[in-house]
């Protein structure tokens, strides 16, 4: 007889084993290019645009070239040329004109590799070039229009205060603006740039697509099966229950296999419905990083004012973001990256106006923060500048400012719930010893100078505003036999381990051992559309709908072992009349024995006391928001202008880690990727072409570039959040870094950066134009 399982021991906030950590660690995991060749099926390339802008007359194929095992797609072959997104501007391939360098022309396919690499040299792509624009502030002033009227994909207001009113009453809010920043005692002005970023996943971009008699097929590295599935049913016209996305294991994405997977995924399926074969479509690095997306440039001007004992009072932000030639999810990256730019704190009057324009640059699209990185860089740069106006540390005026409970943001959100700005400060501080070591000034020993800087920040969880009830994300979970529960989500595990977390707070609600709850392959075919696997979501509010329905299968099955309803008895144990009469296996088989299937299908609703409106962008923009804090340790070569990190703490309020070492892991893993942005990570561009496209010339941080971390989680409940509280963590890690390394490379040397990245060059050349050309 089976033993009834629900007296098992809580897993959540426990670090168990990974569910993919054996195969992966031993090679067993099949990512897309190691699954096994289908019968007949061939390879797949794409040729590119040489230029960034022109005229496209014409393709001509050689006449010398043998063509007749070879695959030819052209745009005339697309039944509906169009990338389905959100504007649907993209097209598949390009016909008419060209927009950016690499946009895709014309595909091949053959079985032999080394015949279709001479066959892409084969194809001549008859352009007439045309002057590029390659420079956000050229397109917004609008010189050439090479997108829409005016160059501008979308454009923002956030007004607050004193802006607002005069909003409300139809008078200029800039102007209202202004003259609160006039009556400000301390008015401080600046600009700040960021640039590209390269997401840089372990595995490239790769599908495996065909047809049979079901209709369409795609799997790959994919981190949202239903946006390739809603792709499909655009492109092709085809029923969606004849589209089939899977994804396969997946090495990484960091937001790169957000969107791009529908454009490979169109290309490898429109080869294998004219050849009637299945495609294989795998990137190289070069072709990777040249055609796919990246982090948005920005240059955000600010002007704040403050009273002189550092209270703050009024800021105004102008942003303007280089969506590149397509719009992809430029207007959310926007949307979130205004969203976050007042930083983690509090002000009277707030007017923030954000663009972002089309250039003739491959179009850019989702990573990690989605927007929030390069405006949080702009405010922490600035707050450091008005603190130094000020002569008081950062520290003072941030602690002084940030948002406690009760407190409202930019957009009139009051914060309700799961605040922990100061207790992340004060817990880094802690940790770091960061007074001790700021107030003895700068360490210089010999040519190296040591500093310490830091930063604070909020990130909201989830969809903004309206999203989540837009979206309306639905989780499945099935009974199986022996009292097993199969968790059914298109929530993809692309590395984060949401496998593993999901089974945990699956286990967790129906009182099982972890080794009782199944992960099903994410496949638009078997599983709801969850949601993307974005916006820091998936824990918090796709968990939430998995903890329910586990709850509720559980119910069942107890009910099933006392012979009772549903849900009559909760509280109580169910069966408060002595042990069941059938064991928790034996009750949920004969439960399936009756009905033959049994599933809880669950789909979120959002606090009711979410209010957000779309149209002036004001209420409660985020259910809740994740806080941080972050100190940065740095040496600087005074004769190289190298930086080394040598030390880094973060305090970072994750609501509840349900797996601590995972949480501790995405907290280090997007650190040192910030760390890489701030210091390294540069796309070089020449004529609207990448010159370093390789990972050899795109300079990352490896496992020797990483600092000792020192990770304190602060846990700071969610009241909705499942496991006891857990919020949304995968994006926030990106926020601070950066701005942290140039606090601490300022009070190292005395250059303040406003520009990343931080490289040797551009710091030389801060410190030649601060007049300190020789050694500091």
């Amino acid at each position: 007889m089976a033993t009834s399982p629900p007296a098992s021991a809580s897993t959540v906030g426990r670090s168990v084993p990974r569910t993919d950590g054996p195969p992966k660690v031993t090679g067993a995991s099949r990512y897309v290019d190691d699954i096994p060749a289908m019968p007949g099926e061939i390879f797949g390339r794409t040729v590119r645009s040489p230029v960034p802008r022109g005229i496209l007359r014409g393709v001509r194929l050689d006449p010398a070239f043998d063509w007749s095992d070879v695959t030819v797609v052209l745009a005339e072959d697309v039944p509906v040329n169009v990338v389905a997104l959100i504007l649907d501007d993209q097209p598949i391939l390009a016909t008419g004109k060209v927009n950016h360098a690499y946009e895709p022309i014309v595909l091949l396919g053959c079985a032999d590799r080394l015949k279709l690499a001479r066959a892409v040299q084969a194809v001549a792509l008859d352009i007439d070039p045309l002057p590029p624009v390659l420079d956000a502030r050229a397109a917004l002033d609008g010189g050439e229009i090479i997108w829409g009227a005016d160059n501008v994909i979308k454009r923002y207001l956030i007004t607050h205060g004193c802006a607002d009113a005069a909003r409300e009453r139809g008078e200029a809010s800039e102007a209202a603006i202004d003259a609160a920043l006039a009556r400000c005692e301390v008015v401080v002005t600046g600009t700040y740039a960021s640039h590209h970023q390269e997401q840089l996943y372990i595995e490239p971009q790769g599908v495996i697509a065909w047809w049979d008699e079901a209709g369409a097929h795609a799997t790959g590295s994919i981190q949202c099966p239903f946006y390739v599935h809603k792709a499909f049913l655009k492109a092709f016209g085809l029923p969606p229950d004849r589209i089939h996305i899977t994804q396969s294991v997946t090495g990484g994405g960091f937001g790169g296999k957000e969107e791009y997977p529908s454009i490979i995924a169109l290309h490898a399926a429109l080869l294998a419905r004219k050849s009637g074969r299945p495609v294989r479509m795998i990137y190289d690095r070069t072709e990777d990083i040249e055609a796919t997306t990246k982090r948005h440039p920005a240059s955000c001007e600010i002007t704040s004012g403050c009273d002189r004992d550092g209270a703050l009072r009024a800021l105004k932000i102008r942003i303007l973001m280089d969506g590149g030639a397509y719009a992809t999810l430029t207007q959310v990256v926007l949307s979130r990256g205004a969203l976050h730019a007042a930083g983690a704190y509090r002000w009277d009057d707030v007017w923030i106006e954000a663009a972002a324009v089309a250039t003739n640059t491959p179009p850019n699209g989702a990573f990690r923060g989605f927007g929030a990185p390069q405006t949080i860089w702009a405010i922490e740069r600035h707050l450091d500048r008005v603190a130094r106006e000020l002569g008081c540390d950062p520290l003072d005026l941030k602690a002084k400012n940030v948002l406690r409970p009760g407190d409202s943001t930019a957009t009139g959100q009051v914060l309700r719930v799961s605040v922990a700005g100061e207790e992340c400060i004060t817990r880094a501080i802690a940790a770091s010893g960061y007074r001790q070591k700021r107030a003895a000034g700068p360490v210089v020993r010999g040519r190296v100078a040591r500093g310490i800087g830091l930063s604070v920040f909020m990130h909201g969880a989830g969809f903004t505003g309206s999203g989540e009830r837009y979206y309306k994300g639905k989780v499945a979970l099935d009974l199986a036999p022996g009292g097993r529960l199969r968790i059914r989500t298109a929530s993809t595990d692309i590395g984060q381990g949401t496998e593993t977390v999901f089974r945990q707070i699956a286990a967790d609600a129906a009182g099982l051992p972890l080794d009782r709850v199944e992960f099903a392959v994410p496949c638009t075919t078997t599983v709801p559309d969850s949601g993307p696997t974005v916006a820091s979501r998936t824990v918090m509010v796709v968990g939430s709908i998995v903890e329910a329905a586990a709850r509720e299968l559980a119910s069942r099955v107890r009910a099933e072992q006392a012979g009772q309803e549903p849900g009559a008895g909760e509280g109580d144990g169910g069966a408060a009349a002595g042990p069941p009469a059938l064991s928790f296996e034996e009750a949920a088989d004969r439960l399936l024995a009756r009905e033959g299937q049994v599933t809880s299908l669950k789909q979120y609703e959002p606090p009711d006391y979410v209010r957000w409106d779309d149209e002036a962008y004001k209420g409660d923009a985020y259910p809740c928001f994740g806080w941080a804090c972050d100190v940065v340790e740095v040496e600087v070569d005074l004769d190289t202008f190298e930086v080394t990190v040598v030390d880094f703490w973060s305090a970072t309020d994750v609501g509840k880690a349900i797996h601590p070492v995972m949480c501790k892991g995405q907290i280090e893993g997007g650190s040192l990727q910030a760390i890489g942005w701030a210091l390294s990570e540069e796309i070089v561009w020449q004529g609207g072409r990448i010159k370093n496209p390789r990972m050899t010339n795109y300079i990352i941080p490896t496992s020797l570039d990483a600092p000792p971390f020192h990770v304190v989680l602060v846990e700071e409940p969610f009241p909705f959040g499942p496991g006891g509280g857990a919020k949304g963590i995968g994006e926030m890690p990106m926020d601070g870094g950066a701005p942290a390394v140039a606090a601490a490379i300022e009070h190292a040397t005395g250059i303040a950066a406003r520009a990343l990245p931080l490289t040797p060059e551009r710091l030389l050349e801060a410190a030649w134009s601060a007049g300190r050309g020789e050694r500091l």
